[in-house]
């Protein structure tokens, strides 16, 4: 592993923030980290509030959305809720259709199917619409480069109303609404909402015209915290207030269909780590499995007991997710050490029979075990169609164009992407992927990286510390758990190996005469001789709380360690 520890903030500038928060000089050099430089920015990032969230109209078309689905709704028109099949997508249709149907009774819900349909808005769903007398569709996570389609579904008489927080292309498509944040003419605050983020800020404007304020909201943000976390978007500004309060719903009082995914996990206190790897695998799984119409039911429902039953279906599409994933990651490193004799850049597989919904998982476990590139391929119709992963650093978007000449369809952003190729081309495209990524590519950046937020010692981790430390969350994107490095350790003699295969790595260190601090670092039971005869090393480790028997103690989460 690299360790890279980040820039360490003016002196000047942490003696002036600790004072003013009466705080040690780690924590106000963390918060400056985070472009938190004054008392006011301090507590608005540790009291978020609800009356901090963006006027809604302050979004380009905002009034526009908001006046046709009042005239839907004052004349009874059909509207169809329409959404992409992943986290984002179906927790929007669902935050969407469950706020309209407490105004309207005509409004129903479409996911396109993920194998028959694909991404984003379809032909099919159009042609769902018209033949049952939609006259408007609300597209969310989806629609922002649907230019054809939209103009399909215009011909046949129904108007778009576009929710998406993708980059638009130079066209935009002819829709009544267009609300993007990240429009170039969108003056909108803040430009890493999700989809349901978008959709959020939609149902906000609309109750504001109903007289209501987002108190009246609140019971929608379980929803909204899911799509953060799972979407891997920003915990900064407006998303750190939303995920916030959103974390509160669904610890206190969650909807049934989330409450009965945790009810299945056993699972106490979730906080965004949780979300991302309890709740949003499971809604992820009825499209990756089934049909993302599953998800959609599910947290709609109302009633908890007809909830737990679908929550008892989803966990059996996410139970064969996982066992299918496992078995493509296996197949798909055997297939990799076949062809490791020379050096690669990148990791290229192809089995037809592999399931398509969990390609995209197995590349970035491929990731953990060869980190590269990866790109996995599986038969699609006539067509190959791939899930391309990049590590940290390298555009993955990129290298893709430059190879587009072998490539039938293709979309995505910088770290994750798909495409689809014609079975003849693939040869040729894997060779032509290999050759761009050596060319262009940091061979640094094919070494794993830890960034450090700052150097600490053993002294500094105190109960008030780590107090404050819980206080930094909801973790992720902009604003990660802090990691700390500290040298000069020493293991008291009682470190070991543990787990399975004595895969794990258990210690108890001391720096000098302080105080010892049991650490924990899974997957490092091979750095085990690192530490024996009290051999001096130093280790990169967030702090986290230890229970065991009624006792509480901070440990070490160790994430390496070094001589």
């Amino acid at each position: 592993m690299r360790w890279t520890l980040k820039p360490k903030p003016e002196l000047s500038k942490i003696k002036q923030l600790s004072e003013a928060l009466q705080v040690e000089h780690a924590i106000a050099s963390l918060l400056l980290q985070r472009g938190i430089e004054t008392y006011e920015d301090a507590k608005q990032f540790f009291r978020p509030s609800l009356d901090e969230l963006h006027d809604p109209f302050l979004m380009k078309d905002m009034d526009k959305a908001v006046d046709r689905i009042e005239k839907a709704i004052n004349d009874g028109e059909n509207i169809l809720v329409f959404g992409d099949y992943d986290v984002d997508g179906t927790t929007a249709v669902a935050l969407m259709s469950s706020y309209l149907k407490a105004r309207t009774d005509t409004v129903a819900t479409y996911i396109p199917d993920r194998y028959d349909e694909g991404y984003g808005v379809s032909i099919k769903g159009i042609d769902f619409a018209h033949d049952n007398d939609f006259a408007l569709i609300i597209a969310l996570d989806c629609g922002i480069k649907a230019i054809d389609k939209v103009a399909y579904a215009k011909e046949k008489g129904i108007d778009f109303i576009i929710c998406d927080h993708h980059r638009p292309g130079a066209e935009l498509p002819d829709a009544v609404a267009i609300l993007d944040p990240k429009r170039e003419d969108c003056d909108y605050p803040y430009d890493e909402l999700c989809g349901c983020g978008v959709g959020f800020k939609l149902i906000q404007a609309l109750a504001s015209r109903d007289g209501k304020s987002i108190e009246d909201l609140t019971g929608y943000l379980d929803l909204v915290a899911t799509a953060i976390g799972a979407d891997i978007v920003p915990i900064t500004g407006e998303n750190r207030t939303l995920a916030y309060f959103g974390l509160q719903v669904i610890n206190g009082d969650p909807r049934a269909g989330i409450k009965a995914i945790i009810d299945q996990t056993k699972k106490a206190q979730l906080t965004i780590t949780d979300v991302v790897f309890i709740i949003a695998p499971r809604i992820n799984a009825a499209g990756r499995m089934k049909h993302g119409n599953h998800a959609v039911t599910l947290l709609t429902e109302e009633d908890e007991v007809l909830a737990q039953t679908y929550a008892q279906e989803i966990e059996q599409f996410n139970t064969d997710r996982k066992e299918a994933d496992q078995r493509i990651t296996q197949e798909a490193l055997l297939q990799i050490e076949e062809y490791e004799e020379q050096e690669r850049f990148t990791s290229v597989v192809f089995q037809e029979t592999w399931h398509k919904g969990v390609i995209g998982i197995v590349a970035s476990r491929l990731i953990e075990t060869y980190y590269r590139p990866t790109l996995v391929f599986t038969k699609s119709g006539d067509k190959l169609a791939a899930s391309a992963r990049s590590v940290s650093g390298f555009d993955v978007y990129n290298a893709l164009e430059a190879c587009s000449a072998h490539i039938e369809q293709f979309g995505g952003h910088k770290y994750a992407a798909g495409l689809t190729l014609k079975e003849e081309n693939y040869e040729a495209f894997k060779q032509a992927f290999e050759d761009e990524v050596s060319k262009t590519i940091d061979k640094s950046l094919l070494i794993p990286e830890i960034r450090v937020d700052t150097q600490i010692d053993f002294k500094d981790i105190t109960p008030k510390f780590y107090r404050i430390l819980k206080q930094f969350a909801p973790f992720g994107p902009g604003n990660m758990a802090p990691v700390f490095m500290t040298e000069n350790l020493q293991d008291t003699g009682y470190g070991k190996c543990v787990g399975a295969d004595d895969k794990h790595l258990r210690i108890i260190a001391r720096q000098g005469n302080s105080q010892n601090i049991v650490g924990i670092g899974f997957n490092l039971g091979d750095k085990y001789n690192l530490i024996t005869d009290k051999k001096p090393f130093k280790a990169v480790y967030s702090i986290d709380e230890n229970h065991w028997q009624g006792n509480v103690s901070l440990q070490l989460k160790l994430r390496d360690i070094k001589a």
